[in-house]
């Protein structure tokens, strides 16, 4: 359907949609929001914006093939987006400069290869989640620091940043600010289970817990 068919009913309810998608994704209700942003699409599939929105949502619910598929029809549609050379990079059979060195890194450190696969992983994810957002990759070796660093707190492993980061050659400072860029984009929680490549997550005990609570409120509330 071309853009020029697409009546100005059918835009209003996918920027609707669109907008409900958004809010879904902030609060963690994913499949409603990649519900939304399907349908967004069915509606107008000529918003580039919609099918960026639509592999964002699939990228958090770790669907990445279906991700860079969605990521292909927005670059089908946007072909001159200041973004469209880190999107094609996502494409390439080989590794990213980033990747390079943190396999590298880690592998020389002896880091388990289950964690730096969710090292990989996540640098994927935040690069989708960075959706049109132009960011610069001026030094790869502050990058795979900061998701070296970060993969080893989700993991509950010592992670000295002055250590690591002169292991990397870049400055703590550096290392910080691009941790927090991660954490904030991802929104990374401690054991985060996208990244936890233990055997038992500790956050099944907090879910334990508070399933148990739940059945002790209900028992104590029978009459």
């Amino acid at each position: 359907m071309s853009s020029a068919r697409t009546s100005a009913t059918d835009r209003k309810q996918a920027a609707t949609l669109h907008q409900e998608a958004l809010a879904s994704y902030q609060r963690w209700d994913i499949d409603d929001a990649v519900e939304k942003l399907q349908a967004a699409v069915r509606l107008f599939p000529n918003k580039g914006e919609y099918h960026m929105s639509l592999a964002q949502a699939l990228a958090r619910a770790g669907d990445f093939d279906r991700a860079l598929r969605a990521l292909a029809d927005y670059l089908r549609l946007e072909p001159e987006s200041p973004v469209a050379s880190r999107i094609e990079q996502l494409f390439a059979s080989g590794m990213d400069p980033v990747e390079q060195v943190l396999t590298g890194r880690m592998k020389a450190s002896q880091i388990p290869l289950d964690m730096i696969g969710a090292a990989i992983q996540m640098w994927m994810e935040f690069r989708i989640t960075l959706g049109a957002e132009v960011i610069g990759i001026p030094k790869p070796e502050a990058w795979a620091a900061a998701l070296d660093f970060t993969v080893r707190k989700v993991n509950l492993r010592d992670a000295p940043l002055a250590k690591l980061a002169a292991y990397y050659k870049v400055t703590p400072d550096t290392v910080r600010e691009h941790h927090e860029t991660l954490v904030k984009m991802l929104d990374i929680m401690p054991c985060d289970y996208r990244y936890f490549s233990g055997e038992q997550n500790p956050l099944d005990k907090l879910v334990e817990a508070a399933e148990l609570l739940d059945k002790l409120e209900a028992r104590f509330r029978e009459t």
